[in-house]
């Protein structure tokens, strides 16, 4: 069944500091950048603000946690519960497992493991792991990455926690490399779609090959200056994510100027009608 969700990037102008995970070269540890923004919502307010709206879900990417205190995650997962909204997606936008740095590649995976159990704790259903950063005509990256991938679904299925990962940094640029993938990593491994990371002329098909093995699309439109989508070319893949039968959560991405909400209603006002036809 289809439904409507946003992703935390898509109001990052408005939920405070980003806490950005940076690779210290001369310590070989992980370190935190923070960048400086306005906090219009709280993101233990943002699950009741974001139902009011009309959503059913929501992905939340891991720079906008303020604290993975044990305390702050419980009332991070009671907000979820009295929203009555999905906590859909933990969006983990750091990790590189397909470095050749040894140390880097053993920091990060560790550092995966240990946003699994954050997922686990804040009552997240997914964790999104990025692929790699290596080429997609990379084989051995690829069987590296879906090993990886399948002992990390192992460990957090056992916190019931679903491992996915998405057509996003290079290795899953396009959608051969995406579709080896997730053969060689098994059925363990769920995947996003996002909208605007396939860049072929094949973009559309590209679109359509992934999105029957997707849990969710990231429906990321393009914008003109003034934050306005463009909806026929929206249409155009959201026609097609609707032939191949997908069926999962679209989740609505704005990163244009103005109003970050307003911006979304836009989003949302193209896509809420296909939604409630084919649901």
């Amino acid at each position: 069944m289809s439904y409507l969700s946003i992703s935390t990037w898509s109001l990052h102008r408005n939920l405070g500091p980003l806490h950005w995970t940076v690779w210290d070269t001369e310590t070989n540890t992980h370190q935190t950048r923070v960048q400086e923004q306005p906090q219009l919502t709280t993101l233990l307010d943002l699950p009741a603000e974001a139902a009011a709206r009309g959503y059913q879900a929501l992905e939340v990417c891991h720079f906008h946690f303020p604290s993975t205190e044990p305390a702050y995650l419980e009332q991070l997962r009671l907000s979820f519960e009295n929203a009555a909204i999905k906590f859909d997606t933990l969006l983990l936008d750091y990790g590189d497992i397909t470095t050749v740095d040894a140390a880097k590649r053993t920091a990060d995976l560790s550092f995966i493991q240990n946003w699994i159990d954050i997922a686990s704790q804040s009552g997240a259903k997914q964790i999104r792991v990025i692929a790699g950063e290596a080429s997609p005509s990379d084989d051995a990256a690829i069987e590296l990455t879906a090993s990886s991938l399948s002992e990390l679904a192992e460990y957090a299925a056992s916190r019931n926690v679903h491992v996915i990962t998405e057509n996003f940094k290079s290795l899953t640029s396009t959608s051969q490399s995406s579709l080896k993938l997730l053969a060689h990593a098994g059925k363990a491994v769920g995947f996003i779609t996002d909208f605007g990371n396939y860049h072929s002329a094949d973009k559309i098909s590209e679109i359509g090959d992934t999105a029957p093995l997707s849990v969710s699309v990231h429906v990321k439109p393009t914008y003109d200056d003034a934050g306005v989508p463009d909806k026929d070319e929206l249409v155009s893949y959201l026609t097609e994510v609707e032939r191949v039968g997908f069926k999962g959560a679209y989740v609505l991405i704005y990163d244009g100027p103005g109003d970050m909400w307003e911006g979304l209603n836009r989003v949302k006002a193209i896509v809420e009608p296909l939604i409630l036809t084919v649901r």
